[in-house]
């Protein structure tokens, strides 16, 4: 298997992360990755196999809490669409370790597949790379209001529960999506900055971040 190289003016940028969709299969997690990237909704996809992922250039800009505009930094991401079916779990796990951030997704149609988060926390816990990852909880497919199976009391008191930022979202709509990939990647670089600060014992940057993207450029890379 191997990835499509990319021309090497599109090789500028200062951090390339990884960040892991996960949860059961059906819950839209490729759909969601599409809107994110591409800014379009498909109705009907194929079930994932193994590991697919896509790409989306963006800019970071820090902001200190006294309002002041930080150093924009180039981001290169890297969104890793993962199968939900339990025959694929040990393809899927072998990817943990090497994602700097998580999208739990569930289906907000589907108890079953919110009942699986725990499950899904329990192998992140096991095989990424902390024993505390940034994670985003999505309750997905919001648009079908008439056919929610999962309250937004019972998902925010789970999301206590295991100290998770939790957003509903829509594929279809675009509801969210980008505020919960936006939100990771906020968690993603407080974490690294505090890693720079306990690495040289000292704040290059303020204590509150914010972030805007401006989208750079969008690429498809396939396995085969």
């Amino acid at each position: 298997m191997a990835k499509k190289s990319l021309p090497a003016s599109r090789l500028d940028y200062d951090y390339l992360l990884k960040f892991l969709a996960l949860g059961n299969a059906g819950v839209g997690k490729t759909s969601f990755l599409y809107q994110y990237t591409d800014g379009i909704f498909h109705s009907k996809f194929t079930t994932t196999v193994g590991i697919d992922f896509r790409e989306k250039r963006v800019v970071y800009r820090s902001k200190t809490v006294e309002g002041m505009q930080g150093k924009s930094q180039r981001i290169h991401l890297q969104l890793w669409d993962t199968a939900g079916q339990e025959r694929f779990r040990s393809l899927t796990t072998a990817f943990f370790r090497d994602s700097m951030g998580f999208l739990l997704l569930f289906d907000l149609t589907n108890e079953q597949s919110f009942l699986s988060i725990r499950g899904w926390l329990e192998q992140l816990k096991t095989h990424a790379y902390t024993d505390n990852p940034d994670i985003v909880l999505c309750g997905n497919k919001a648009d079908l209001d008439d056919q929610r199976e999962v309250s937004e009391e019972e998902v925010k008191e789970t999301a206590s529960r295991y100290g998770l930022s939790y957003l509903e979202t829509s594929a279809a709509t675009g509801q969210n999506v980008n505020a919960a990939v936006e939100l990771l990647l906020d968690k993603v670089m407080l974490r690294m900055d505090q890693a720079v600060e306990d690495a040289f014992g000292t704040s290059k940057r303020g204590q509150t971040i914010q972030l805007k993207v401006s989208v750079l450029s969008t690429t498809k890379v396939n396995f085969n």
